[in-house]
């Protein structure tokens, strides 16, 4: 039984079939069943039932992806440490940014930490938290930056705490306001984010506690988009204070908004509890810390 044929079972499961963990694993599909085949006679045992295009676990199949995955994240973990020993002159950081504020938070945090660390190289994924959540758990992540939960399988790095801000159409009634209550936008069409974006069920908790169900019209995880489309006319937007005040634009006005506490855009860079972290990770959360967010004037 060898890593590799372990990492081709794991990724035919993971991918779905054995052409697509070809692709993920830059070898041919032949190659990828010959080393799964090679497993389960190591084994003794079948892994998988093949019908036709179908392919599922059996078993024992399940049993040894779940160990298999296990074995691969200690293996990823044991290179790693082994990488430390080069004091940072070589290896990888597996970074999660949110999509949020990307370029307005992370844009020169990343340049700065490239300009300390030019050889280590950088693999970054960008989504919801859903996403990076689960993309950590897997071991395909090192850190990543997420809305804060207290869900006892990460540990944490708190980062920054944003109000979120209202961006209306310039002819919206409450337009010439300052501030809007929640409950003012009730007859709104609402611009959602992504499914994977926990922000969203935060907005729709908020606004039901106040008495009314957003009237969603569109999602998206990219701001300039969102900001465009309020810009025409389609409905409000409710971001984090640090990325609305830079998308006001024609057309658009950007509103406090007094909303439960809750509703907030808490972010904290995770990790999996218990998991070694790499240096170029550790370097990654040293840098978050030297700085922190300075909130701007309202």
């Amino acid at each position: 039984m060898e890593f590799k044929q372990l990492r081709s079972f794991v990724e035919v499961i993971h991918r779905g079939g054995f052409t697509q963990a070809g692709k993920t694993l830059h070898i041919s599909q032949s190659a990828v069943s010959k080393q799964v085949a090679q497993l389960e006679q190591s084994l003794g045992t079948p892994l998988l039932e093949r019908t036709g295009s179908q392919t599922r676990l059996t078993a024992a199949g399940e049993v040894v992806l779940h160990r298999a995955e296990a074995m691969l994240r200690l293996q990823s973990e044991l290179l790693s440490e082994l990488d430390d020993m080069q004091q940072l002159t070589r290896g990888e950081l597996r970074l999660g940014l949110p999509l949020l504020a990307g370029d307005t938070l992370f844009a020169g945090l990343f340049a700065e930490y490239r300009r300390r660390y030019p050889n280590v190289t950088i693999q970054l994924l960008e989504g919801g938290s859903r996403t990076i959540e689960h993309a950590i758990l897997n071991g395909e992540l090192d850190v990543g930056g997420c809305l804060m939960s207290s869900d006892p399988a990460f540990a944490r790095q708190a980062f920054c705490d944003e109000p979120l801000d209202a961006l209306l159409p310039m002819e919206h009634p409450l337009a010439h306001n300052a501030q809007v209550r929640l409950e003012e936008l009730a007859d709104t069409p609402f611009l959602m984010y992504q499914r994977s974006f926990v922000l969203n069920d935060r907005l729709i908790q908020a606004c039901q506690q106040v008495g009314f169900t957003p009237k969603e019209i569109g999602r998206s995880g990219q701001a300039d988009f969102l900001a465009a489309l309020v810009a025409a006319g389609q409905g409000v937007v409710l971001l984090p204070s640090v990325v609305a005040r830079g998308l006001v634009r024609p057309g658009v006005v950007r509103l406090t908004l007094e909303a439960p506490e809750y509703l907030r855009w808490d972010i904290a860079f995770i990790w999996r509890e218990g998991a070694y972290l790499s240096k170029a990770a550790q370097a990654w959360l040293a840098l978050l810390r030297e700085f922190p967010v300075k909130r701007a004037v309202q």
